[in-house]
This record gives C-alpha cells, structure tokens and sequence, in this order.
C-alpha cells in the first residue's frame, strides 16, 4: 500500500525520534543531537547518533527514520510500524483506494500551480496597476525585504487575469478551479477569479510549500480579508499562517506565540519575534492548537484586552484543557485595550511587545478570572453555580494528575476570595506539629528511589535531576550512585534487570530499606501508568531540591533549550518552571506523599 508523502510527514512530525530511540538504548546529549550505544549490534563505544529525524549508527551502518526503527528493533513490516506510531501519534492510517492515489498525483501537480500563481501575484504587485498595493505595504512599515521574504503580491481587478498568467505555462481550467484560483461562473458563464483588487498573502504548510492564499482590500469594503476555499492541499481547521518560519524560528530557541492577522504575524516578523503564527481569521481550533505543540510545549497566545478578547480567551481555554497534557500547556498574552501586536510595535517598538510577553500568564493562573470574572459572587448560591463551573473545567483535563493539580489550584483561588464580613471573625487555624525534617527528607527521597526502581525506563530521562540531589546518606546515596553505575552498562531498561544488578554488587540492604511497603506512593506500584510514575517522582524530586537550586537548574535548563532546541530540554525547562512555582507555593512542603506532581 502507498502511503501518501503528506501522512507519513505528519508522522514523523508527531513521533520525537529521540524519545521512541531512547526506549531501546540509553542516550545522552552530544551537542544538538544524542548518542548511544547502537542497540543493533553489540558495542561498548557508542557510535549511534540520533538527529531530527533520524539516526546513524557509524559503527554498523544502521540507518533510518522512526518507521525504519519500529522495523529493524522489533522486526515488523513496514504497515505494522506505521499502524503501531500512528496509534501513539494520534493519527489514522489512510485506506487505500484508488481515489487516494488519484488525490496524491492532484497534490502533487497543484503545489506546482501554487507557485505559478504566486509567482503572478509578486509579479503583479511590482507592476503600475499594483502600486497602490505596494505604497499601503510600506504605509503599514514593512520593509522590502519583508514584503519579499513573505511572497506578498497583488491580485489584478481584470477579469480571467490569473487564467491569462498561468495557462500559458500549461496549467489547465480545471487545475485552476481545484487550487481555488477561480471559482464556477454563474448560469453557465466562464469560471470568474476567486480573488479581486486584493493585497495577496501566501499560506504555506510546515514545508515551505504554498498551499493557498489570504486576500487583503484595499479601503473600506468587505470583506476585508477572503482565504481560498478549501482544496486537497488546503484546509482551514488546520492551517496556520507563517507556520513553515515559525518552526525555523522556534528550533533556533524563538518563543511561539499565536497573533489573530497576517498584517500582526509580518509586524512581529520582522521587529525579531519569527516564532509568531495566525489562524486564518477564525478562532483557534484543535487542530491548530496540536500544530502549536509540535512547535513548543508552552506557546504564548496573544490577545486583545477588551470584552471581545476576553472571551476569545476563554473560548481557547476551553478548548486547550481537554488537550493539556504534563508535557504542554499555554500562557495567555493580553493587549492594551485597543492594540494588536502590529499597532502596538508600531507605537512602542519590540521592547514594548516584549514587556506584554513577559506578563503572560500560565494557563493555570489565567483560567480563574476566564471563568469567574472580574466580580466575585457574593450570594451561596453564585459561589455554589462559580465552584461548579471551575471543578467542571477541571475535569476536563484527560491527565487524572493534572486534572487534580488545576482543581486544586482553582479552588485554593475560589476560597481565597471568599467574602468575609467584617463583622464575623476569621475561622481559626489549626495548628500542626512540625514534622521532623530529617525524617521527612529521608522518606522523600525513598519514595523518589523507589520509583525509579519500580519504572526504571524513567532513569535515563531524569539522570541529570536526579544527580543534581543531595541525598541524605546511608542507603539512599547508595542507591543514587548504584543507580548511575547500571546506567553505564548494556542492561535492559526493566525493573528485574536493575533488581538484580543492586543484589549483585551487594545493595540488597539498601534495596529493602527502599521496598518496605509502608509510607510508599500510588507511583511506585507495579503497572503504574507511565505518566503517574513520571508525575509522582518529580513530586518528590521538588521536596528534595529546594528553591534556591531549583531557580539554577531552571536558568542552565533555559539555556540548554535556547542552545539545542532540544524537546527535552523544553520539557526539563517546563518541569523545573512548575516545581518553582510549586516551591513558592509552598505546595512543596505541605503536600502529601501520594504520588502526585505538585
């Protein structure tokens, strides 16, 4: 079966080679890539690197994407591998059919009409009857060179003006009509241009490739702005403007972050901000929101300050929670009353769009005042009908830890707001004992220990952290340095294997002290689902830190994300971002021992 060229790059887009790789073998960080040792052949050098997207394994010549690593290390045929990553990505493997085959040959001929059109309209706006267009481009303060690096051109007011550009080149009617250049005449008249007297702004898809166009009047009329009709390469739920330089942008370590027009998108552009992109002029969708992960687990979404804006906010937040995931989340951006990125840096310059990035907010601290507003009730009944909707919102959340970190921190807000009468005194406060710090370090970090023991794939992923710890002594520094030591090792990533390495070199006693029932997390259970197990030993890892180191960790984090854009370290940085907060909180060292991410 043929599978089309733009499913299997979806695939590849949702399926972190690294992250699939590193289930099989150990790898660690060698400058933007990871290396290991080769887990095709027997080796103790490691000469396997993994890239992008793919790895190479210089010592026996192994070669591949993440299809080809589902093949060579577990032997299945080429539909099996894409079945299984599919299933994990999300994705649906398409039939085979013969209409499918027909509409990959269609797409393929299309992109190259695309071009052609493009081509015409860049053509078009550097002629006199574009002038106008191009005069309001420079009004607006873009530069030539943006105006080129974007493609933007102009659509003539003459009719049957693009046919006359492009059928010369050999592109037929029909070819036309299917790229959404012209659209069927009425009562049997010749197809007529979908686009007039209209600035042009190419859309393109992750590839570079032009898949339709956004059309801008000039003046008063409407509507303002008109996108092609949907198409076999186009689809508005999906798209996203700038999408092709924003993932450029965002490799090299630039913040993503989601502006509502073309003109805002060029503006942030060009004044340094290249990981911005747009929606095409509808709100946010699902799908568009997955596309904003793939680039960044913690994009930034930019809205305006007024009521409109508000509730485009709330209307995304919504829809974000029943995605959200430990591994990404948002921040929300809001605007002074009236901008929009483009008047804003027109007025105060990135320095003043910076300072609106900086302010934004964490979804979770955003979420409160959506759904509450900027009055609190008053009445039991409003408070009953408020509580409601933010335990609702809560349960939205897929991820069961997560869904109760949002609940609580939703509530923690809904009570501290409780109206209190001056004439009522304060409830008291109950007083509890001061647990004995030594103690309660002792049991943190055998909980921590014990995880790992029972999920030892986590090891690899939490080495760093987990050696940043100073544990306290006896069995537990034990535990750590033996840990490190099987890692150096060719041994299987399963808790038997780690078991028996710890009895070997003579750590059983330590390995009781660990394994005693009593006082042990939900986490360190067999068959704990992969997520809790994560979630619960950076719970512990939190208690065991500290604030001070935390903030180093999350700077050198930072750092490594902004050299590497490596997931990894986006995902260390958001974990360690988090555990900050937590600590500031205070979550760290009030919460109980369950297990869960505080």
């Amino acid at each position: 079966m043929a599978l089309s060229p733009n499913f299997l790059d979806e695939l590849r887009v949702r399926t972190p080679i690294a992250s699939l790789v590193g289930r099989r073998t150990r790898l660690t960080k060698s400058g933007r890539n990871w290396k290991g040792c080769c887990p095709f052949h027997n080796e103790k050098s490691p000469s396997f690197y993994v890239y992008d997207d793919h790895y190479h394994c210089f010592g026996c010549g192994a070669h591949g994407d993440a299809v080809s690593f589902v093949m060579q290390s577990e032997g299945a045929g080429f539909m099996e591998a894409v079945e299984r990553l599919a299933g994990e990505a999300g994705l649906e493997v398409p039939k085979p059919t013969p209409q499918a085959a027909a509409r990959d040959r269609t797409a393929r001929d299309l992109h190259a009409v695309m071009a052609s059109a493009e081509a015409s309209f860049i053509r078009r706006l550097h002629l006199p009857e574009g002038r106008p267009a191009l005069d309001y481009l420079l009004r607006r303060g873009l530069t030539p060179e943006t105006i080129r690096e974007f493609g933007i051109g102009w659509a003539s007011g003459t009719r049957g003006a693009i046919a006359g550009d492009l059928t010369p080149e050999g592109v037929s009617a029909s070819q036309l009509l299917e790229a959404g250049l012209v659209r069927e005449g009425d009562r049997g008249e010749a197809p007529r241009d979908f686009f007039f007297n209209r600035v042009m702004f190419p859309i393109r898809d992750r590839r570079g490739r032009t898949i339709a166009f956004g059309g801008r009047i000039l003046g008063d009329g409407q509507p303002k702005y008109v996108n092609s009709p949907e198409t076999p390469l186009f689809s508005k739920r999906r798209a996203l403007y700038n999408l092709d330089r924003a993932k450029e942008a965002a490799f090299r370590g630039a913040r993503v972050l989601a502006a509502e027009g073309y003109m805002d998108v060029i503006a942030l552009h060009q004044a340094g901000f290249g990981g911005a992109v747009a929606p095409l002029g509808t709100a946010l969708t699902e799908e568009q929101l997955q596309e904003l992960w793939h680039l960044h687990p913690e994009p930034v979404l930019c809205f305006d300050g007024d009521a409109a804006g508000g509730r485009a906010a709330a209307r995304v937040a919504m829809l974000a929670l029943a995605q959200l995931a430990p591994e990404r989340t948002l921040r929300l951006a809001t605007l002074p009353g009236g901008e929009d990125p483009d008047t804003l840096i027109a007025k105060s310059g990135a320095r003043g769009f910076q300072a609106v990035l900086d302010a934004a907010q964490p979804l979770s601290e955003a979420l409160y005042t959506l759904i509450a507003g900027n009055t609190q009730p008053t009445t039991p009944e409003a408070r009953a009908a408020l509580r409601h909707k933010l335990e609702e919102a809560a349960r939205t959340i897929p991820d069961k830890t997560l869904a109760g970190e949002y609940r609580r921190t939703l509530l923690e807000r809904f009570f501290a707001a409780r109206p209190r009468p001056g004439s009522k005194p304060p409830p008291p406060r109950i007083t509890r004992r001061a647990p004995d710090p030594l103690a309660a370090r002792e049991d943190a970090a055998r909980c921590a220990l014990t995880i790992l023991i029972a999920n030892p794939w986590l090891i690899p992923q939490v080495e760093e952290a987990l050696g940043s710890l100073e544990l306290p002594g006896g069995p537990a520094t034990r535990l750590q340095n033996a840990f490190a030591s099987w890692l150096s090792g060719p041994h299987a990533l399963d808790s038997a294997s780690l078991i028996a390495h710890l009895a070997q070199t003579g750590e059983n006693d330590a390995l009781a002290w660990a394994m005693r029932p009593e006082g042990l997390p939900q986490a360190a259970q067999p068959n704990t689902q992969p997520g809790d197990a994560e979630n619960g030993w950076w719970h512990f890892f939190i208690r065991l830190r500290g604030e001070a180191a935390l903030i180093d960790d999350q700077r050198a984090a930072e750092r490594d994300w902004v050299e590497t854009n490596d997931p990894g370290a986006a995902l260390r940085l958001q974990r360690l971002t988090e555990a900050l907060a937590a600590q500031r909180r205070g979550e760290a060292d009030t919460a109980e021992g369950d297990g869960s991410f505080a």
